[in-house]
């Protein structure tokens, strides 16, 4: 990664007086954005946000209380103030694309209290062209060096009624479908005690971010937070009456503070997005902006990939994770002895290998694999379950990976934790040189569960460290973390390029076993600017048997065959799995031919079309080979594109080979109709599709001659 070009002015402050108070203004690059802060007659700072000369954020109040020292909120008078405008272009050792401009002007606000014990509060604001981020500073004072914080106080004071997409304020888990309503008519309380969870907490009417909103004017707010290091998880409370967002940080039952911090610090960025279109929310990079350079270096012993796995054929009930085969967590029952259908055996996981070997797809994750799993959940004494470097008996370790070697293929671990962290903490550094000894660069973890120590919560500022400390070690030993029922998104794979991906919201598994009948149509058109903008989703797309009934008659996957093959594109990670069994994809050679093809590192990303919980159509550049790739999914409705391929290369003809929905294709009634053409493109060509109901597609433009 390197820095483009680099500009620092000074820019001049807007001054006027206001109730003998000072009114600083700070706008963005291009002045479409403004961000006003002020002081009322009480000494409390707010501060107001415009947008297209219009007010998005009015009177918003900004605040503290500890469990240690007086509430920080009032009081306060101006010190100093400080402003710059900063310009550089960084580049992503892998992503949505190659180069990220990083550009916004700032405004440093310092406080002091006018009285006794006078403590001082920084403030700093960057404003974007596509959005503001803030933080607080604590610097370094006399007389106080440890802050216990209670709650952080950050309003947003939301001028509208906005449309807003929104799940709950879980303290514990994100894998909530997500409810379209009125800001007003928000009721988080609703799903308290879903049956779909392993683990949820919701104490209040809240919800998590990112949470996205559009206005009758096609203004499109996203709220999210950057940077999440060391502090607690934010959610926000919703005040129905006043259209009032404010932060409630996730707590902890152990003690009676939800962060403890030394001085000097600071908070995460709260941020948010401000676009008038939806396409320009995806193409956002200010989440990643706000957080540090790189501070890894070179990472490419990391190399984006597809892969496969047996993890499908276990939540349909084929085969299990556990040896015993009992598939009964509230029992104990003797591993020694298995049944046969243990999953993740040499000669299944050898399988995938070869077919992995034979259809341009580097990886195969193996979960499954380590003793423990007869008795993983549910339990108080989880720790100690599982050990993250012995296989079960009917696993060779050491020929798998040799087999895969020579095959060509990286064996991705597998390391669930069940949520016993001190377990898993003592063995971090036994289990990462055991992946170093075989040449795997790649980890999925998994959390599910109730958080030890008890009293724990997924989101609290315990487990963001955790979180955040694994990766950090795994880097040492050159692995990369693919986390599951992790702490959100915020950027960090920008400081932490080994962050590859997550989960983080209602996956593909759901379709498989979920009471609620799975994912609706709806699912991942809302995901795509939702969830999405926080960072790469590992969703595991690419189900060809939508139906299995073979499995399970009452379950199935929510939409067409032509869109599990368009999520390879709309849904963004450097890890894509083909998800379904190999003797799905072998008997559909032809739809398999795009799985094969698409790409998984980019170099340009361009958002062509896109309605919030409609859907959305990307086109990605590909590294290396310039090759584009094109993905469009819909909701329940039909919908028919006109798309112009005017990104393209000049004089550059494409081989396109276009994968869509048939004439009576139906996301329930006839998902596997998919029609396959084959055509020459160039820049500027025009071509009509037509998406079925909860249906999609997908395009390969290979250079000619390439």
């Amino acid at each position: 990664m390197k820095c483009k070009f680099l500009v620092v002015l000074i820019i001049i402050l807007s001054f006027s007086c206001k109730n003998d108070s000072m009114i600083l203004d700070v706008d963005s690059p291009q002045s479409n954005l403004k961000v006003s802060f002020n002081l009322n007659a009480e000494g409390e700072p707010f501060y107001q946000v415009m947008f297209n000369n219009k007010t998005v954020l009015d009177t918003s109040y900004l605040g503290f209380e500890f469990t240690n020292a007086e509430a920080l909120k009032d009081d306060f008078k101006i010190i100093t103030t400080a402003t710059n405008s900063f310009n550089e272009t960084w580049q992503m050792p892998w992503g949505e694309q190659l180069d990220v401009v990083n550009h916004y002007n700032e405004l440093k606000v310092e406080l002091q209290e006018t009285s006794e014990p006078k403590r001082k509060l920084n403030i700093v604001f960057r404003v974007y062209d596509d959005g503001i981020g803030f933080r607080y500073e604590f610097p370094e004072q006399e007389g106080w060096t440890e802050a216990l914080i209670k709650d952080e106080h950050t309003e947003f004071n939301l001028a509208k009624d906005y449309n807003t997409f929104w799940i709950p304020g879980d303290w514990d888990i994100y894998e909530h479908l997500y409810s379209t309503t009125k800001l007003s008519e928000i009721d988080a309380l609703k799903y308290v005690g879903h049956v779909n969870l392993a683990q949820t907490y919701i104490p209040e009417n809240a919800v998590n971010t990112p949470v996205t909103m559009v206005g009758d004017d096609n203004t499109h707010l996203s709220f999210h937070e950057a940077a999440l290091v060391d502090y607690s998880g934010m959610t926000l409370k919703v005040d129905t009456e006043n259209l009032n967002l404010k932060s409630n940080l996730v707590g902890s039952e152990n003690t009676d503070y939800k962060v403890k911090r030394s001085l000097p610090f600071h908070t995460p960025w709260r941020t948010l997005q401000i676009t008038d279109n939806a396409p320009d929310l995806i193409e956002s990079k200010l989440i990643v902006n706000l957080n540090e350079p790189n501070k890894l270096g070179d990472v490419s012993w990391f190399k984006p990939m597809k892969y496969t796995g047996v993890w499908w054929e276990m939540h349909l009930g084929k085969s299990s994770w556990d040896y015993g085969m009992t598939q009964d967590m509230n029992t104990w029952t003797d591993p020694g002895k298995s049944n046969g259908t243990h999953g993740a055996t040499t000669e299944n996981v050898k399988r995938f290998i070869d077919f992995s070997s034979k259809n341009n797809i580097g990886g195969v994750l193996v979960e499954g694999w380590n003793t423990g799993w007869e008795h993983w959940i549910g339990f108080e004494d989880r720790e100690g379950v599982f050990d993250f470097v012995t296989p079960y008996p009917d696993y060779d370790i050491d020929e798998v990976t040799r087999y895969a070697k020579e095959k060509g293929v990286e064996i991705i671990m597998h390391h669930e934790t069940s949520a016993a962290t001190e377990t898993y903490e003592k063995q971090q550094d036994t289990a990462y040189a055991l992946m170093q000894k075989y040449g795997m660069h790649a980890v999925k973890s998994g959390y599910v569960g109730k958080i030890l120590p008890k009293g724990e919560y997924h989101h609290g500022q315990y487990m963001v460290n955790h979180y955040n400390n694994a990766a950090i070690k795994a880097a040492k030993y050159e692995v990369a973390v693919n986390a599951h029922e992790p702490i959100k998104a915020t950027g960090l794979r920008r400081t932490y390029p080994n962050i590859i991906s997550r989960e983080g919201l209602r996956g593909q598994e759901f379709n498989a076993w979920a009471e609620d009948g799975g994912n609706p149509p709806e699912h991942l058109p809302i995901v795509a600017f939702t969830r999405m903008l926080s960072g790469p989703i590992d969703f595991t797309p690419g189900i060809f048997n939508i139906k299995f009934d073979e499995f399970k008659k009452d379950n199935q996957v929510n939409t067409t065959i032509a869109q599990q093959l368009a999520l390879y594109v709309v849904i963004y990670s450097p890890v894509q799995m083909a998800a379904d069994l190999v003797e799905h994809y072998e008997a559909n050679p032809e739809p398999l031919q795009f799985i094969r093809d698409v790409g998984v590192d980019w170099e340009e990303t361009k958002v062509l079309n896109g309605k919030v919980g409609d859907y959305v159509t990307i086109a990605r550049k590909e590294r290396e080979t310039g090759n584009w790739f094109v993905g469009g999914i819909t909701d329940e409705n039909s919908i028919t594109h006109e798309l112009t391929f005017d990104f393209l290369d000049e004089d550059q003809t494409y081989d396109a080979t276009i994968y869509k929905d048939g004439k009576e294709a139906h996301w329930n009634d006839n998902p596997l109709d998919i029609e396959i053409e084959k055509m020459e493109l160039t820049k500027g060509n025009k071509l009509s599709i037509k998406l079925a109901e909860g249906g999609g597609f997908a395009i390969s433009l290979k250079k000619k001659n390439n």
